[in-house]
């Protein structure tokens, strides 16, 4: 097949881009660096040392004789280059990836609120629009985040994508099939709402063949195609705005650092491998859904952990024994439950990779090699104030 990755430079992007044109894909990636840019912005970088991307693509074409191309275009502001771009080269699948992805950054100040909104937004319209003005028959697989349905404790396992719900009175009742309600806690998650209801629409309206991945928390750096070669590595983010909770605790557990954990640690969040993120995308793309038929919504998730269940685990692992205790700067529960169906993709085939101690060393094993590199400003965040709040339940680490 011939296929678009949106946003093939960034962390999901890359490794996925890699693994198709491993399979013999002819690939092209669609990307105007912006996440680069955002590291001079904010004065980061990732742990791992990322190539140019023009290196990046011509180490690939030298270890395995594969080429994929790149297109540097600015899909939010450049509708005519992406339309133009489609009426020549006709993709059979797109991936669509190019969306700003952190929730701290969507957060940062009315300006990344705004500049969220835009891009995000405005990049999904512009690819679904420029489809339908092209009469592009390709396959849509677009990421989103489980976090779009919030972070409350819900009492029930969240289904892939549609709920029955009944409504009327009397004689006058109807049960209908909709999109799960969303509930949106930050301006990133509000975009990935919203960009489901663009989705829904061109589905709807325009037969635009789609497939909605709401993914959980991604961990891990390294897939078969990245680590051939030090050049092809994949991000490693770390800090307060970019960086996950996991890489954090094991980035300071490996400098000796305490953990620091935001509020009580009783948050809930899915989580899922950077391997499985691929694997789950290409599932997707050999399941595409047929001419006329729903959108397809499926849950990108392997499993759920606790915050304070994540910090112990990777104590035991690394022989970290203490803990902080930050003031949480999210606005969100004390604690929450949060339990996810995947059962879309099981039906497809997948088994997840689940956090342990075997897939855990990997990541020890990266931030060992290249903790040189750390900017430690970046990870070792004074708290504002110590958790002592009567309304937060202070949970001490086993050992």
């Amino acid at each position: 097949m011939k296929i678009f990755v949106l946003g093939g430079d960034g962390f999901c992007g890359w490794p996925v881009a890699l693994s198709l044109s491993a399979q013999g894909h002819e690939v092209r990636i669609v990307d105007n660096q912006c996440r680069r840019m955002i590291d001079c912005e904010l004065g980061s970088d990732s742990l791992t040392p990322i190539r140019p991307l023009e290196e990046r693509l011509a180490v690939w074409h030298e270890i395995t004789g594969r080429e994929i191309r790149w297109s540097n275009i600015d899909i939010a502001r450049d509708y005519d280059a992406l339309l133009g771009l489609f009426r020549k080269e006709r993709p059979d699948a797109i991936i669509h990836l190019a969306e700003q992805r952190s929730v701290p950054y969507s957060m940062l100040s009315m300006h990344h609120r705004k500049s969220t909104i835009e891009g995000n937004i405005a990049a999904t319209h512009n690819i679904l629009a420029a489809m339908v003005a092209c009469s592009l028959d390709a396959h849509l697989v677009h990421l989103s985040s489980i976090g779009v349905y919030g972070y409350e404790t819900l009492g029930y396992r969240v289904p892939d994508g549609y709920v029955k719900f009944t409504m009327g009175s009397g004689e006058a009742v109807q049960t209908r099939e909709i999109l799960h309600p969303a509930n949106p806690v930050s301006i990133y998650h509000l975009t990935k709402a919203q960009d489901q209801l663009l989705l829904e629409f061109y589905n709807k309206h325009e037969g635009v063949r789609v497939t909605d991945l709401l993914q959980g928390t991604v961990w891990g750096t390294q897939t078969p195609e990245t680590a051939l070669d030090e050049r092809l590595i994949n991000r490693f983010d770390y800090d307060a705005v970019f960086g996950t909770v996991l890489n954090r605790f094991v980035l300071q557990a490996a400098l000796g650092h305490p953990l620091t954990v935001y509020g009580s640690g009783g948050q809930t969040r899915a989580f899922i491998h950077i391997t499985d993120t691929v694997r789950c995308i290409g599932l997707a793309l050999a399941n595409p859904p047929r001419s006329g038929d729903r959108m397809i919504v499926l849950n990108q998730v392997a499993e759920t952990q606790r915050v304070i269940d994540l910090a112990a685990m990777i104590s035991s692992l690394l022989g970290t024994t203490e803990t902080l205790f930050l003031e949480n700067p999210r606005d969100e529960p004390v604690s929450n439950d949060l339990q996810v169906s995947n059962a879309g993709f099981s039906k497809l085939g997948f088994r997840s990779k689940n956090l342990g101690e075997e897939l855990l060393q990997e990541i020890k094993d990266v931030v060992e090699r290249y903790a040189f590199r750390c900017n430690k400003a970046q990870i070792f965040t004074r708290p504002r104030s110590v958790t002592t709040s009567p309304s937060l339940e202070i949970v001490a680490l086993p050992g």
